[in-house]
C-alpha cells in the first residue's frame, strides 16, 4: 500500500459515475462507515452529479473522470460506470497511485481484467471488486455449514435461474446490460458473475470450465441462453443453466454432498435451508438496506485498522473473469 501512514485515521472516496448503483446499494455506505469519507462524486452529466451531491450532501462535483482521480483531495476512487470503461477509469486510478474499487464484473474480458490486475499489482496499490456477496452474513451462513461439515464431503453444486423477457427487451429499447459491446453474455454477465465468485469463495477455485451461449430471442445482441458445467480444484463439479427468456423468475442454488443439501437463492431474499443427516435447519438472514455496507466496512477494516483480510480483491475478481470467459468461450 503507498503511504500506509497517510490512511491511519480516514481514506477520502470520489466515485465515478453516480448512477442507480450508488443511490442506496452503494454510495451511503461510503458516508456512514467510520473512517470512511465521500468526498467526490462524477458523472458525465452534470446536472445529474450535481444533483446527487446535494441530496447525499457531498462537497465536490466532476463532469470529468481526469479531474476527479488527479484531485490531492481523493484518496480512493469507486468506479461505478458500465464495465465497457472499467479498464479506462482503473488504469487512470493505478497511474494516479490510488486505493480502487470496481463495480463488478471487472471487465467485460479476461484480457481486460488482467491488465487491471497488472496496473495495480505492479504499483502495489489495492485493488477490490465490489463482489459484495462474499460479505453477506446470508452467505457466510452457508459457508459456516459448509466448514462445519454438516453435508458432509460436497460433491456438486447447481444453478439454475431463469427470469422472463422484461418490457425493455421486448420492446427493443437500448439497454446497456444487453449491449454486446459492454456486456457480451448480456444479463448472464451482470448477474451470473455474482453467482460464480461466491461458488469460488464458498468452494475454492475453479480448474476448468465449459458452457454454451447464444441468443435465442433476437431481442438485443448480448448471449440470453447459457449452459454450463464446471469443476472446482478440489473435484467438486458444477453446473448452471441461465436463461432470460422463461416464463417465471426461478433462483435456485442446490450444493450436495454425502451427507446431506444446502439450497438457496442468489438474489430472491428467502430462507436458507440446510438438510442433512445431522442438522436441519432453515434460517432468514435479511440483508442490509444497504447491501454493499459490508462490503465497505471490510475495505475499512483492511485499509485502516489492518486487522482483516478482504475476500474480493482484483485476484479474487480476475478468476471470476476468467471463469466467466471460459463458459462463454472467449478464452
Amino acid at each position: 500500500m503507498p503511504n500506509s501512514q497517510k490512511f491511519d485515521n480516514s481514506i477520502r472516496w470520489g466515485i465515478i459515475g453516480c448512477g442507480n448503483v450508488t443511490e442506496v446499494k452503494s454510495g451511503p455506505a461510503y458516508k456512514i462507515i467510520d473512517g470512511f469519507e465521500l468526498t467526490a462524486v462524477m458523472r458525465r452529466d452534470y446536472e445529474k452529479a450535481k444533483d446527487y451531491a446535494q441530496r447525499h450532501n457531498i462537497n465536490k462535483v466532476y463532469a470529468n473522470a481526469d479531474d476527479l482521480i488527479n484531485d490531492n483531495d481523493i484518496d480512493a476512487i469507486y468506479i461505478a460506470t458500465p464495465p465497457d470503461t472499467h479498464k479506462l477509469y482503473a488504469l487512470k486510478v493505478a497511474n494516479a497511485g490510488k486505493i480502487c474499487c470496481i463495480e463488478k464484473p471487472m471487465s467485460p474480458s479476461y484480457k481486460d481484467s488482467l491488465k487491471i490486475y497488472n496496473a495495480f499489482k505492479d504499483r502495489k496499490l489495492p485493488l477490490f471488486v465490489a463482489y459484495y456477496r462474499r460479505l453477506l452474513p446470508r452467505f457466510n451462513q452457508i459457508k459456516n455449514w459448509l466448514e462445519n461439515n454438516y453435508i458432509g464431503d460436497v460433491r456438486h453444486i447447481n444453478w439454475h435461474l431463469s427470469k422472463p423477457a422484461s418490457d425493455i427487451d421486448k420492446s427493443k429499447s437500448y439497454n446497456w446490460r444487453t449491449d454486446s459491446e459492454i456486456a457480451p453474455g448480456g444479463y448472464f454477465d451482470d448477474l451470473a458473475s455474482h453467482g460464480l465468485d461466491l461458488f469460488t469463495y464458498l468452494l475454492g477455485n475453479i480448474k476448468d470450465a465449459h458452457g454454451i451461449s447464444f441468443n435465442q430471442q433476437g431481442l438485443y445482441t448480448s448471449k440470453d441462453a447459457v449452459t454450463a458445467c464446471w469443476v472446482h480444484e478440489n473435484g467438486i463439479t458444477g453446473s448452471g443453466c441461465w436463461n432470460f427468456g422463461c416464463d417465471s423468475h426461478t433462483d435456485k442454488v442446490e450444493i450436495f454432498g454425502n451427507k446431506g443439501t444446502i439450497l438457496f437463492s442468489m438474489f430472491h431474499n428467502n430462507p436458507i435451508t440446510l438438510n442433512s443427516e445431522t442438522k436441519h435447519e432453515e434460517l432468514f438472514i435479511e440483508n442490509p438496506k444497504h447491501i454493499q455496507l459490508h462490503h465497505v466496512e471490510g475495505m475499512r477494516d483492511m485499509l485502516i485498522k489492518r486487522n482483516y483480510t478482504h475476500p474480493s480483491t482484483g485476484n479474487s475478481a480476475l478468476h471470476t473473469s476468467w471463469v466467466m470467459d471460459k463458459i462463454l468461450g472467449q478464452l
